[in-house]
């Protein structure tokens, strides 16, 4: 596996290891084992994926403003330069385990796992690419060699992601695998190859519906993906998190211990609370916990706490170990029936299929209203609202785009829409003292990048309010 881990980090990694030019080849450590099985790297794979949702959102969700710095000035909040290079490695770890369980699986027809790990690649790819649009892959996991490999356009790796999930979907198609899913082994969706079929074409219509300002997108080929994926809750790509150990609440808990994190942004808050709609929304009691002044008050991004100095008196809401999809027990979502239902709806909608789209942006509501574990009486009160249930002739993207916001929380994949909204949400504001003229819609190459691999990097860090590939007409 050395060799594909070097490949994805650059020689950043070797030149780290002070001249441990064996450090990756595990044949040389007793204590190691050399060939893991096909299983094991299905664990490997599905559990760090489901970890790489978390890690990228810790930071997107201050560029989508559910979160907030409680700090003032906070370098996320304001936009300026920030080093992500934990959160590269992250990715390319993840792949460079991919890679070699894809390897292994053709080798050995392990046909299932093969179509496994193309839709996990996909999926991790997708993170790079939607924080930093160009990015190694063609040449970071190849056969041949290289510790500097080429960075690939935005849009090369766009068509590399949709290639893996075609050719991960039609993998688990396969009737004649030589080698058996472990259900144990697969921490996202325990051996089930169907559920995994729904959820590569739950990625496809996500992916294939990011390109919604390019002239070649086919909302009915989005459709046709919906069509294919989930039907309810039950199917969504989610990842355990081992007794009682999700990340989010982590945070919560280290927040109630005054270690400071998990503060919610303003925008959230009053996108919730009747400040910009009108209507209150009752996921909001479900989603973080009501003050100590009994009201519902988010940090504004960049601007800090409104105390003297950062406080955790509960004066303004944060992450809540109370809420269903942050208590200690919640798994990872990585993607969502709900989710699909806003997708489903906005292609719909593009596609001048009325009907399909109103009726999809409903379920999305009330699929996002029971993850919640919102009370019925309240989601039939919400959903009764006229700004709410506006009818299938007034339905626009403003509706959609506004039930989703909230539907996505914490979600890396918020970030991605609120660009492709270009951040129209009500209230919406650059953060207090803002590194940028204008709202942030990629980050900052890893620096490391600029050492390791200069003949490919980029010669110099990008301005972070230029668009990326999918983003751009």
């Amino acid at each position: 596996m050395k060799k594909y881990i070097k490949y994805g980090l650059s020689l950043f990694l070797i030149m780290t290891l002070a001249g441990c030019k064996d450090y990756f080849d595990v044949g040389n450590n007793p204590n190691l084992v050399t060939t893991p099985n096909i299983n094991s790297l299905l664990t490997t794979a599905t559990s760090k994926s489901g970890i790489n949702s978390r890690t990228f959102a810790s930071t997107t969700t201050y560029y989508s403003q559910h979160l907030a710095s409680p700090s003032l000035g906070s370098d996320t909040d304001t936009y300026r330069i920030t080093d992500l290079s934990g959160t590269w490695g992250a990715a390319y770890y993840a792949m460079a385990d991919i890679y070699d369980m894809l390897v292994m699986a053709e080798a050995s027809k392990a046909y299932l796992h093969a179509g496994i790990a193309k839709i996990l690649m996909a999926y991790n790819l997708s993170l790079v690419a939607d924080t930093w649009d160009s990015a190694p892959y063609s040449e970071a996991f190849s056969r041949v060699p290289t510790l500097t490999p080429v960075w690939d356009s935005g849009e090369s790796l766009y068509q590399s992601i949709g290639t893996l999930l075609q050719e991960g979907i039609a993998l688990l198609g396969r009737t004649d695998a030589a080698v058996t899913l472990t259900p144990a082994a697969d921490l996202i969706h325990n051996g089930n190859i169907s559920a995994w079929v729904k959820t590569g074409n739950g990625l496809l219509a996500r992916h294939l519906n990011k390109i919604t300002k390019k002239s070649s997108y086919n909302p009915a080929a989005v459709l046709s993906a919906i069509d294919k994926s989930y039907k309810s809750g039950a199917d969504d790509m989610k990842m355990g998190t081992f007794n009682g150990n999700n990340p989010w609440a982590a945070v919560a808990i280290s927040n109630a211990g005054a270690l400071l994190g998990g503060w919610l942004s303003s925008q959230l808050i009053d996108h919730m609370n009747g400040v910009y709609y009108g209507v209150f929304d009752p996921r909001l009691p479900k989603l973080t916990d009501i003050t100590v002044n009994k009201n519902w008050v988010g940090t504004r991004n960049g601007a800090g706490n409104k105390g003297p100095v950062a406080n955790t008196i509960w004066d303004e809401c944060y992450i809540s170990i109370n809420s269903p999809v942050t208590k200690t027990s919640a798994p990872i979502y990585i993607m969502t029936y709900e989710e699909l239902k806003f997708v489903e709806a906005e292609a719909a909608l593009r596609a001048n299929l009325r009907p399909r789209a109103y009726a999809a942006y409903l379920e999305g509501i009330r699929a996002s209203m029971k993850k919640f574990e919102v009370a019925d009486a309240a989601m039939n009160a919400y959903l009764g609202e006229a700004s709410v249930s506006v009818g299938e002739a007034a339905l626009t993207l403003n509706e959609i785009f506004k039930e989703k916001y909230v539907a996505t929380y914490l979600s890396n994949e918020t970030w991605t829409d609120a660009r492709r909204y270009d951040y129209k949400y009500k209230g919406f504001q650059l953060p207090y003292d803002s590194a940028l003229p204008a709202f942030i819609r990629q980050v900052a190459v890893p620096t490391r990048e600029f050492t390791t691999n200069p003949d490919h990097a980029p010669k110099q860090q990008p301005t972070l309010s230029n668009p990326l590939w999918w983003d751009r007409p």
